[in-house]
């Protein structure tokens, strides 16, 4: 399992949001999402820290929303069925880093400010919303959506199921 973080935010309050080890809870998060969904391979995925004003330019260029949101998720494999490892080919570049045999997530990215304020909002803490939107985005990276109220009970269940298994708690 390979979780590699690169932080784009610029905001003095850094430190105050991500106040615990924040690459060993993305690692412990994305490698219980993927256990749960029995993936069969070690995978990568990378996650970018930005602020409102970045996020807002993505989610404006990505998917046509002019507004900040908490997270994006982009896949690199398109599934047909959620988790269904099966349609991954093993032999493509697209799939899988070469040079590592890794298979290759995607790419999440996460607001901080909006982390902050969410946890605020929901009387948790920092921690717990960083999970959260990392599960979250997992999902996303693996097939998951929550388009019907069917789909959306599973991925929050699923979401919920980690994060408990974790000890990660609204607290």
């Amino acid at each position: 399992m390979l979780v590699i973080i690169e932080n784009e935010y610029e905001g003095s309050d850094f430190e105050e949001i991500l106040n615990f080890d924040y690459q060993k809870t993305a690692e412990a998060v994305v490698s219980r999402v993927l256990s749960d969904c029995s993936c069969p391979y070690d995978a990568e995925a990378n996650i970018l820290l930005t602020g409102l004003s970045e996020i807002e330019e993505i989610n404006s260029e990505m998917r046509g929303i002019a507004s900040p949101t908490d997270v994006l998720s982009f896949p690199m494999h398109e599934y047909t069925h959620p988790a269904d490892f099966e349609e991954i080919d093993q032999d493509s570049f697209d799939d899988f880093d070469p040079e590592s045999g890794l298979l290759l997530l995607g790419d999440i990215v996460l607001c901080l400010p909006k982390i902050k304020s969410q946890a605020e909002e929901y009387g948790h803490s920092t921690m717990r919303e960083y999970a959260f939107l990392i599960a979250h985005s997992v999902l996303h990276l693996i097939g998951y959506d929550h388009m019907t109220e069917e789909d959306a009970e599973d991925m929050f269940r699923k979401q919920d199921e980690v994060l408990s298994e974790l000890g990660i708690t609204r607290e």
